[in-house]
């Protein structure tokens, strides 16, 4: 690991989508190593409190910004927080995310754009951001969560996420000399409250496919401090992703959906 990488604790981590799921675990367990935290999301309500409980707990400061990612107003706040000299940020997190349950060809082309903006366009302009002040400082470490559907030919959610996977890929290559580490963080299916949201059943996937935010989390910043381009946390997901990069694309992108 290059010297420069290794954030000392009472540095300061910006964390995407930080009130639910993944993000909120990122969070506690930066605090927990005693980093300060930006949290960033929509809900300004669910800030407050995710930043109270942080501070209770480890007593870490924890910063807010409440913005709408999708939205150019929202990212030109975040970026501006990211590009202050004054407070500089070590570790940034774009872990916002959204999923859509159907179809490609039944979803709002609206719908499908703010996917795409947030999961390729936000990331992009926010690692962007981060790294000017990091490479002057020759340190710095960069989370983009991706997921398992970046190996996966699996609609527009997977075309983002390998879009991600790759950039990541790429800009760990192109910076840890320069003391920048990139992760791409890929995990599978994670007790979160994100397909919840989706309106996902859960059932369509066997209970051993399913990981706790704890651990994915945990095995992700240790991949990213050992500067590693790519985490997939769990054994199971590293055989299953390696056994989908041999395999027929017809085998591994699912069963076909039934016409209307």
């Amino acid at each position: 690991m290059n010297p420069h990488t290794a954030s000392t604790p009472g540095s300061t981590a910006l964390i995407t989508g930080a009130t639910a799921g993944l993000g909120a675990e990122f969070a506690r367990q930066l605090a927990e190593q005693g980093h300060r935290v930006v949290l960033v999301a929509r809900d300004a309500g669910r800030l407050a409190a995710t930043a109270a409980e942080l501070e209770n707990r480890y007593g870490s400061a924890a910063e807010t910004i409440a913005a709408d990612l999708t939205d150019d107003a929202g990212i030109a706040a975040v970026v501006a927080r990211l590009a202050d000299p004054a407070r500089p940020v070590e570790i940034l997190v774009n872990n916002a995310g959204i999923g859509l349950l159907r179809s490609f060809e039944d979803n709002d082309i609206a719908e499908e754009k703010r996917h795409l903006k947030l999961h390729v366009e936000t990331a992009m302009e926010l690692t962007h951001a981060a790294l000017q002040g990091m490479l002057v400082r020759q340190s710095g470490r960069i989370i983009n969560v991706a997921s398992v559907a970046a190996f996966l030919p699996r609609g527009t959610y997977s075309a983002a996420k390998a879009w991600l996977l790759s950039f990541s890929r790429w800009a760990n290559m192109a910076y840890a000399a320069r003391g920048v580490q990139v992760t791409a963080v890929c995990p599978g299916f994670t007790h979160t409250e994100f397909h919840d949201r989706m309106g996902m059943d859960k059932t369509v996937a066997p209970r051993w496919m399913w990981l706790e935010a704890r651990q994915v989390v945990s095995e992700a910043l240790a991949d990213n401090a050992k500067g590693k381009a790519v985490s997939i946390p769990s054994r199971r997901y590293k055989v299953l992703t390696s056994v989908s990069r041999v395999l027929p694309s017809r085998l591994v992108a699912g069963p076909p959906r039934r016409a209307k």
